[in-house]
Formats: structure tokens, sequence, C-alpha cells
């Protein structure tokens, strides 16, 4: 399995406060079936700016070391939303030494939404970011107030957005409310990937074996495999997601029909 979104960057945002603790949660992720993470500390969120490129590789480089050879760990962040964000994204080159981290060097940026923000700002955003070649990934949509709407999502979706939620949502650990919400998405078809987005050691673990079973069970094999394996897979290698029933071909997947799973048994 590969977890797009986790915290294990020691000492930069609320997420791993050392580098002892970061190579623990990379080994419990490890031993519960990740063969690869990507770092996303919080970018550009209140004091956690975190947009020095050299100093997040070199970070990563010093826990790669301090783990092993695995998991492998790759770079990213969770990029706060906010209205100069469109303008930083269209601007950036590969060489630059500041600015959001796409997810593992592709062209999938992890995008977190505010509550403070509404449906019209996030769909001019997802457009123009999808017209320019990105693929907008929207995290943890289930607990964005206005984004724990199907409908919502949907419209994102068919802007070019996909959405990522939380392991932990779908397992029950978050409450009712949190996995109602997602497993609501991954119903209709809207959910794209499940990661861990994990910040310690207990509260919120790393690990993606209890959303794995939790998904095989509810929806088939088949499900896990391509919110926990295929998908994000096709993210680290840079590549579109292909349909769920696709054994070949590179046309981007058509979004999912908001009344109608690609999970349905």
């Amino acid at each position: 399995m590969i977890d797009l979104h986790c915290h294990i960057l020691p000492g930069i945002d609320d997420g791993a406060h050392s580098l002892e603790q970061a190579v623990e949660m990379c080994r419990m992720a490890a031993a519960a079936g990740c063969e690869a993470l990507v770092s996303t500390p919080h970018q550009r969120k209140g004091d956690w700016w975190n947009c020095d490129r050299a100093a997040l590789a070199a970070l990563r480089r010093r826990l790669q070391e301090a783990v092993g050879p695995a998991p492998r760990i790759l770079g990213g962040g969770e990029i706060r939303v906010d209205p100069q964000l469109l303008g930083e994204v269209l601007a950036m080159r590969e060489d630059d030494a500041h600015g959001p981290l796409p997810l593992a060097g592709s062209r999938y940026l992890l995008l977190e939404l505010g509550n403070e923000a509404g449906l019209d700002e996030a769909a001019d955003l997802v457009h123009e970011l999808a017209v320019a070649g990105w693929r907008p990934v929207l995290a943890h949509p289930e607990f964005i107030r206005w984004l724990a709407d199907p409908a919502a999502v949907a419209h994102l979706v068919s802007l070019g957005a996909l959405a990522q939620v939380t392991a932990m949502s779908l397992t029950g650990d978050f409450g009712r409310r949190a996995q109602a919400d997602a497993s609501r998405l991954v119903e209709t078809g809207l959910v794209h990937f499940v990661a861990s987005d994990a910040h310690d050691l207990q509260r919120r673990p790393p690990g993606l074996r209890r959303a794995w079973d939790a998904i095989a069970a509810r929806w088939g094999e088949a499900a896990a495999r391509e919110l926990l394996v295929t998908n994000p897979g096709a993210v680290i290698a840079d590549q579109p997601l292909r349909p769920a029933d696709a054994l070949g071909g590179a046309e981007e997947a058509a979004p999912a029909p908001a009344t109608a799973s690609r999970f349905t048994r």
C-alpha cells in the first residue's frame, strides 16, 4: 500500500515532534503494509509555511537514512488554499527553491480547503489548475462542513478534482459522522484515495491495514486495492488514473457519477 498523506517529517508542524518519533511512525506504517509514504507537512498554513523545498528535502533524506530502505519516503505537502495559491502554482517552475510541493514530484497537488471557503471559490481553483495540467486532490472532504456533501464533491470532480478520505474516518475512529460522510462519498464513487493523515503514534497513528480490511469487508478487495494501491501508485508514477475496469490504455478516467458507485457489489 502507498500512503499519500502523512505528517512524518519531525518538528515542523503538528505531526511527528522528533526524529525518533518519526522513525517509529515509519516503521509502524511499514508493519501495517505500507511500502511507500508521501510526507505531507502543512504548507502555507498559519505558522507552518514550510515552503523551503531544500530544507524539506534535507529533512526527508535524514529521516530516510534513519529508517533505512523501507518504507520509501517521498516528498510532498498538504497545501492550504488561500486567494494567492493559484497564482503561486501557475508561476511555479521545477527548479524553484520555494513554493507548494506536489505529491512525489508529480502533477498531483494535495489541497486543504478550509471551512471558511466555499464551493464557487473551490470550483474556480480546481478548474484553473486542471486547465494548467495539474491534478488537484481534495484532502479529507469529510472533515470540511460544506464539502462533505456528495453533490459539492461531485461538482469539483466534474471539473478535474480527485478526493482523498482519511483511513480512520472509514474505520469509525473519528466518530459516526465522519464515518458516515466518508462512506457516503465512497458509495457515490467520489473517492479516489484513502490515506492515513497520520500525525503521531497514538491519537492519529500511521498504517492502512485496518482501512483495507474495512473497505474490503464493505465494498470488496478490488475497491481496497484501487483506493490504497492502484490509484496512489499512479500518483507517484505521475500517471493519470484509469477507469476501474480498464486493463490498459492511458486515457484520463471520467469522474464517476454521483448516483452510482463503481464499488457497488
